[in-house]
């Protein structure tokens, strides 16, 4: 919603300052995109022992679009045509204001998360509702034409429709994978993880409030997590050297900044892994989803790598640090050929073979 500390979360964020952050509604029209390292201390361990030239982290891109309000889907507003700038993000981090302040606006009345929270959710489905109204006209006139995938596509339409005129989110419909492929392409909102941020006053911002508890109590049962976190003391954070930064964490009493648990959350909430590649020239991070197999790992690299993957060569990233180098590793029989069939672990360290 509007006035909640979005722009100052992504100003922290992204550690620029583009996104305008002002006591007043709709100050963000057009959405800020920023890239933000991923934090991961092994990085800089591997970095420690390699001494590359270059050290590269992993990334995530985050979007700040405008403040949601009631009614936008009737046009209410700025309405939710800029909902179409998060149509492709992979995850929704939702901030919602959990602290008291005369001086900053709020329309809505007293503080409520659990109300903002559903205002924001009813949008989301609302919008959702009017993508699968279209998209189910278009599929009645192409029904005619006898192709089952048609038929199939309207039964799922139906259910989502049901579903969202229930006041449900379609990530909570049980779809087989078959018939989440079929609506896919619809980018359908309610079909997003979420994480929430719960901005609280300063004095909150270790134990939380009455108002964090109180989101963390009704997320409880969606499996979802809420980060507590005071979005102006992070976005100073965010802007100082190491040394001041080490002094000004230790002031507040806290062991890392928020943003750090928020970027790792995000990671996790999207199932990703990282695997290195440690070098003299660089020792670089790479983010892969759970899962994947050494062909599809080395093509983030470059697709000439997956197209004439021949092996792999894989340290763990636990022997490597023990053991201190490749050479190591090599003489301890740490470094292991595997194929194409080898699953990546998070934290391997990796060097592949190929034809071009």
């Amino acid at each position: 919603m509007p006035n909640v500390g979005k722009s100052t979360l992504f100003n922290a964020v992204s550690q620029q300052e583009n996104a305008q952050a002002s006591n007043y509604r709709f100050c963000t029209i057009e959405p800020n995109v920023g890239i933000v390292n991923v934090p991961d201390e092994r990085l800089e361990k591997l970095a420690d022992l390699v001494k590359p030239q270059k050290v590269l982290p992993t990334s995530i891109e985050f979007v700040d679009i405008a403040g949601l309000v009631k009614g936008a889907s009737k046009g209410e507003g700025l309405g939710n045509k800029f909902l179409a700038n998060i149509r492709e993000v992979d995850a929704i981090v939702h901030v919602i204001r959990c602290f008291e302040d005369e001086n900053i606006l709020r329309e809505e009345g007293e503080i409520n998360p659990i109300g903002d929270k559903e205002i924001i959710e009813t949008e989301l489905q609302l919008k959702d509702l009017e993508s699968v109204e279209k998209r189910k006209e278009r599929a009645k006139k192409l029904i005619k034409t006898g192709d089952p995938k048609t038929k199939e596509l309207l039964a799922v339409l139906d259910r989502c429709e049901e579903h969202l005129g229930s006041g449900q989110n379609i990530r909570t419909l049980d779809l087989s994978e078959s018939e989440q492929e079929l609506i896919y392409d619809m980018f359908l909102l309610s079909t997003k993880k979420v994480i929430y941020v719960a901005n609280v006053d300063e004095e909150s911002m270790i134990s939380g409030n009455k108002f964090s508890k109180a989101l963390e109590e009704n997320v409880q049962d969606e499996g979802n997590k809420v980060i507590v976190m005071n979005n102006s003391i992070e976005s100073q954070i965010s802007i100082l050297e190491a040394d001041d930064r080490s002094m000004f964490l230790e002031e507040y009493g806290l062991e890392e900044p928020g943003l750090n648990r928020l970027i790792r959350s995000a990671y996790n909430l999207l199932d990703l892994i990282t695997y290195f590649t440690a070098g003299e020239k660089e020792v670089r991070a790479w983010t892969i989803g759970r899962g994947w197999k050494a062909p599809q790992a080395a093509g983030v690299i470059h697709t000439d790598f997956e197209k004439g993957f021949i092996k792999a060569e894989t340290i763990a990233y636990q022997d490597f640090v023990d053991l201190g180098s490749e050479a190591s590793c090599r003489d301890a029989g740490k470094l292991r050929i595997e194929g194409k069939e080898y699953i990546l672990q998070d934290g391997d360290i990796m060097h592949f073979r190929f034809n071009v």
